[in-house]
């Protein structure tokens, strides 16, 4: 790892904003990580479904499995800001500026560090439950077809 020191706050807000494009792995651990790389597959996926459902209708099946994915990606990278955000500095420091004294400026909470929490907590609870609501709803209305082809 470079000398250079990792903020606390913009690993958070990259966690929150650009997480499924995993530019807080990116920002943490270099262009090497092949963890980060894997941040955009399950995004694109599930904004593949979105554009099947624009395109084919709510009835598509390959949709209702792929859209919850886009939800589950964009509440784990904000669940990865909030533990960034309340990771406290010393051990902030610790795991991401080694180099540095345990009391570096860096690993500090700040203002913006607390409206990146609020922000990530907000984002990450809409789409997590939001991706669980339209999965189960999909699931729901899938069995009550099925069932009705059976009784007739």
């Amino acid at each position: 790892m470079s000398a250079r020191a990792r903020n606390k706050t913009l690993a958070a807000a990259l966690a929150v904003l650009g997480g499924t494009l995993g530019l807080h792995r990116f920002y943490l651990r270099g262009l090497g990580d092949w963890i980060g790389w894997l941040h955009p597959i399950p995004a694109a996926l599930g904004w593949w479904g979105v554009d099947r459902v624009l395109t084919y209708g709510q009835d598509d099946k390959l949709s209702w499995v792929l859209i919850p994915l886009l939800g589950m990606t964009i509440a784990a990278s904000c669940l990865t800001g909030i533990v960034y955000a309340l990771t406290d500095q010393e051990k902030w420091n610790r795991w991401f500026n080694p180099t540095l004294p345990v009391d570096a400026r860096a690993g500090a909470t700040n203002w913006l560090t607390i409206g990146t929490l609020v922000l990530a907590l907000l984002m990450g609870t809409v789409a997590f439950m939001g991706s669980l609501a339209f999965g189960i709803q999909r699931y729901f209305e899938y069995q009550i077809e099925e069932a009705r082809k059976i009784s007739q």
